[in-house]
């Protein structure tokens, strides 16, 4: 484990295990590196180094005022990637995380990286826009941050108990331990981060970035994600992308790292692989 600072002072937390090939982990939002959990054992198990860092105002990185920005978040990973001097390294995004991923590799990776994997990711862009009608509206965001001002800690709890895994679905079954880990990196993170962030996440563009991208990448994502809609995210990436391989998982929720781990993982190991 280590820290990183960047040019404005800002310190990155990371976790680094292991050898042989790099795979970086990039979390979503308002998590942390540790959602990773799941997939850095199990990489760690077959002989791969593992990396995850907690974002800029998340987890255990400094609570920063500004640079709550997806240009920021990618020139973030830069350096701690210059840092570690990571090459032929295999990215993997989950949500925020995703676009995160999409716009290093496209502004930051050329020579540095072999292949990206989004997973639930926002990319292209998830609000409603005259150009992205299928969008979600705003005021959905609006209404996130009106939440996450009046009462982050419950705002949390019922993203963890609710649409984030599926657990609202009927016929599941609720993990009282992931919802309280969901909630125990939400509230490690910084309100003002979190906040900003929802812009970062929902308005930025990723279309160019992700046309500009040359490396095989494989879109995952599952059908019942009620968080990132798969038919205005997954379903246009791509489309965007050089060398784009879609994945649809059936009923899967927004969390299926954590709720599929054993599935996805098994995908995962045959892209890295492949």
């Amino acid at each position: 484990m280590g820290m990183i600072a960047t040019k404005d002072g800002t310190e990155i937390f990371y976790k680094d295990w292991g050898e042989g090939q790099p795979i970086v982990f990039h979390h979503g939002w308002p998590l942390s590196g540790d959602d990773w959990d799941a997939q850095m054992l199990f990489f760690l198990g077959k002989g791969y180094r593992v990396i995850a860092h907690d974002r800029r105002g998340h987890g255990r990185s400094t609570q920063a005022a500004s640079g709550h920005d997806m240009d920021h978040y990618a020139a973030d990973v830069a350096a701690m990637v210059e840092h570690l001097d990571l090459r032929d390294a295999i990215h993997i995004g989950h949500s925020t995380g995703g676009g995160e991923a999409t716009r290093y590799v496209a502004r930051h990776g050329k020579g540095r990286v072999a292949k990206l994997v989004l997973i639930g990711a926002v990319p292209p862009l998830m609000v409603k826009t005259p150009a992205n009608p299928g969008g979600l509206p705003l005021e959905v965001f609006d209404g996130f941050r009106q939440q996450l001002a009046a009462n982050r800690a419950q705002f949390y709890l019922d993203v963890a108990a609710g649409p984030f895994y599926g657990y609202n679905r009927p016929g599941t079954t609720a993990q009282d331990g992931v919802i309280r880990n969901w909630w125990r990196q939400g509230m490690m993170g910084g309100a003002n981060a979190h906040y900003h962030g929802i812009k970062a996440f929902s308005e930025t563009d990723f279309t160019e970035d992700l046309q500009s991208i040359d490396v095989p990448t494989l879109v995952m994502h599952g059908d019942d994600d009620q968080i990132v809609p798969i038919a205005d995210s997954a379903l246009l990436s791509v489309k965007l992308l050089k060398q784009g391989t879609l994945k649809v998982y059936e009923g899967f929720p927004h969390g299926m790292c954590t709720t599929h781990a054993d599935i996805i993982n098994a995908d995962l190991l045959d892209f890295v692989r492949a």
